[in-house]
């Protein structure tokens, strides 16, 4: 009995020794995120090719909401992007886009005067609503969810307009691995580099521009596309 109960324990002990390490890892996985806006300030973004974000971005209860100018200058627009540059990582955000809306979340942007728009060079997730605007009747590359014009997402899983849904980036030029999840769901892998990765654009409407997703390294953007659009909880992970 004596050593049934010492064996019992020493098991117990293991279990538990096993469980606080997995919980250990978990933490330390959680504590790699970087918060990339804090829900008040604008701080560590700015306006594609400016100096500051502008005032058609708002902070709204903890989101950035983007408000459309009445009107505006020609090629002026509100593109904005982080002041740093990635690689490797794992973006997690939320969007929540107007009826009717468009936008996007780029990766990859060249910040230099000779690249007109953040599109010249960052691929692009797409941000949309399905049901109503146009674009959405270009083909399923050009839904919701999609690698923008290159890959179309597996299923529509997308939350009604005035939701918010969350996403999951993922960019990896180490294991030549990208992936989509969207509201807990993956719906879009690719490649990030090589040879397939070219096949893809030179099939696609950015074979135009010759540095289009040529940069492994690069800022993450967020799009003026003429709509009401909003983006909270944004966080990175460096892989």
């Amino acid at each position: 009995m004596i050593s049934c109960k010492g064996k019992t324990e020493k098991a117990s002990e293991e279990n538990t020794a096993e469980v606080v390490a997995e919980v250990s890892d978990y933490e330390n996985t959680e504590e790699e995120w970087k918060d990339l806006f804090d829900g008040t300030f604008f701080a560590g973004w700015k306006g594609y090719l400016a100096d500051t974000v502008g005032d058609a971005w708002k902070v709204e209860d903890g989101a950035m909401v983007f408000y459309p100018p009445e009107s505006r200058e020609k090629n002026e627009n509100y593109d904005i992007n982080t002041v740093d540059a990635y690689t490797n990582f794992v973006l997690s955000l939320e969007w929540k886009i107007s009826e009717g809306g468009n936008s996007g979340i780029f990766w990859g942007i060249q910040e230099d005067a000779k690249f007109e728009k953040p599109y010249h060079t960052g691929p692009e997730i797409q941000v949309l609503d399905n049901e109503k605007h146009p674009d959405a009747k270009n083909g399923t590359t050009h839904q919701a969810g999609a690698l923008y014009d290159l890959v179309a997402p597996s299923k529509d899983i997308t939350k009604p307009v005035g939701e918010w849904n969350i996403v999951e980036i993922t960019i990896d030029h180490k294991n030549n691995k990208g992936k989509i999840v969207l509201n807990g769901e993956e719906i879009v892998k690719f490649p990030v580099n090589g040879n397939a990765w070219d096949e893809m654009i030179a099939d696609s409407k950015f074979k135009q521009w010759g540095e289009f997703g040529k940069f492994a390294t690069g800022k993450i953007g967020l799009q003026d596309h003429g709509d009401v659009v909003a983006y909270r909880n944004i966080k990175i992970r460096e892989l």
